[in-house]
């Protein structure tokens, strides 16, 4: 993403127009995702976490998240762009060859879909109010200043050099270093250890799987801002980095367990996308093949190292997210080309160690910033409001206490609030429908 101003073209406009759509069908595909892993109790609260997510990130990337993450500014951007203030049909400082306002639509899509991805080590948990405030608040102090400093011209890391083509540190890294404070913070769910934890609609996450696959061809080819071949060389090393690590999670599977998974294959995709998302317009579709592959390995060692833990970060972001995004972004910095994009620059196995040394700075401050500002963010709205909920509403279920709905409702009772009586370590519900309560604090 360059600073630069050009005749509008109809081509990479509507090039950019159908990758906001791709990006934003991403949404209802980590929705999908997310929501087939957890169990029936909470499937409608998952997917209601991404759908909130987006809204709210709109809402706050129209009124100041724009200007804060590119107007000019030394840390972060001034408000001159205040509610997409001049933000118009002409070409912007970052639009080049499209109008400034679908720059940062486009632009939009990311963020929303940014906050969404944490919302996977909170699942069952959290209550959705207060995630919504931590959602906005994560966006305004994390991600915004993270892309001002990658993204914008005088940014201090895209001044140094990093290359980010589509967000490995912005996005990804960042996200999955939320996650996993968030996880820790809030603590264990109630019955991990006791009871399984099964996914309750595998069928959920493949379909999940595939609309994510499909958006991110958008995510990452779309980043070029141009119907050109930076973008179709993204769109072949995003497809190319996503089938080797799923061919590599299963082959892993395969040698471990004797079995194939529909989970792991689901899984291993999206890993692969995460990795190659940084460098997709900058290394060769055979540099993504290895990109995806390691970062399958990386990740799958992760998740064997977290459940040795105590920390319950539910569905793997940070070993999914943050791991392969690591893993992508060191990656950039040893198979990237100018061969491939000459805006971007050689890298350590081109003759250029420097940039796997910029690449490795930007990894570390993305990791140094996100992880203590989410744990302040955190424990700030905890002091303000409990953020978790209560045990009776964990065990009854979040999606009837925080909606008041469930996800596969018969349609002939009114909703069961988790309202119960203690015996011994079990909660009984009452099977008396109730008025509307608040969840408990």
């Amino acid at each position: 993403m360059t600073p630069e101003t050009a005749a509008l073209s109809a081509g990479d406009t509507a090039w950019v127009f159908v990758a906001s759509a791709l990006v934003l069908l991403m949404v209802p595909g980590l929705a999908l995702f997310y929501g087939g892993l957890v169990r029936s109790r909470a499937a409608l609260n998952t997917l209601m976490m991404s759908f909130g997510a987006l809204a709210v990130v709109t809402v706050q990337w129209t009124a100041i998240g724009y200007s804060l993450a590119f107007a000019p500014g030394a840390i972060i951007g001034d408000l001159r762009w205040f509610g997409l203030s001049g933000v118009g049909a002409a070409a912007g400082p970052y639009s080049g060859t499209i109008p400034h306002a679908a720059f940062s639509v486009f632009q939009a899509m990311f963020a929303g879909i940014t906050v969404a991805l944490i919302s996977g080590a909170m699942v069952e948990r959290i209550r959705f109010h207060i995630y919504l405030v931590f959602a906005l608040l994560w966006t305004t102090f994390i991600y915004d200043p993270l892309a001002h400093w990658v993204w914008a011209s005088d940014g201090w890391l895209h001044k140094l050099g990093a290359l980010d083509f589509a967000g490995g540190t912005v996005v990804h890294i960042s996200a999955g270093t939320g996650a996993l404070v968030a996880a820790i913070i809030l603590g264990r769910r109630r019955a991990l250890g006791r009871t399984p934890l099964r996914p309750h609609n595998v069928v959920f996450t493949l379909i999940g799987a595939g609309l994510l696959w499909v958006g991110w061809l958008g995510f990452n080819a779309g980043s070029a801002l141009a119907a050109d071949g930076v973008a179709a060389n993204a769109l072949a090393t995003t497809h190319a980095a996503a089938a080797s690590a799923l061919v590599a999670w299963l082959l892993i599977d395969y040698w471990r367990t004797q079995q194939a998974t529909a989970v792991g294959a689901a899984t291993g995709a999206v890993v692969g996308l995460v990795a190659i998302t940084p460098a997709a317009g900058f290394v060769t579709p055979g540099a993504a093949l290895l990109i995806g592959a390691l970062a399958a390995g990386a990740s799958q060692v992760a998740i064997h190292l977290r459940n040795k833990t105590q920390v319950d970060d539910a569905l793997d972001v940070f070993a999914c997210h943050g791991i392969a995004g690591i893993v992508g972004a060191l990656l950039t910095g040893v198979f990237a080309t100018t061969a491939v994009n000459p805006a971007g620059a050689n890298g350590l196995l081109y003759g250029n160690p420097h940039l796997f040394v910029v690449q490795a700075l930007a990894v570390g401050a993305t990791i140094v910033f996100a992880a203590p500002v989410t744990a302040v963010i955190l424990y700030g709205l905890n002091a303000v409001s409990t953020i978790r909920v209560s045990l009776a509403n964990e065990v009854g279920g979040v999606d009837v206490s925080e909606h008041g709905e469930h996800a596969y409702d018969d349609g002939d009772s009114a909703p069961l609030h988790g309202v119960g009586t203690r015996l011994g370590d079990a909660v009984v519900l009452s099977t008396t429908p109730r008025p509307r309560e608040t969840a408990a604090a």
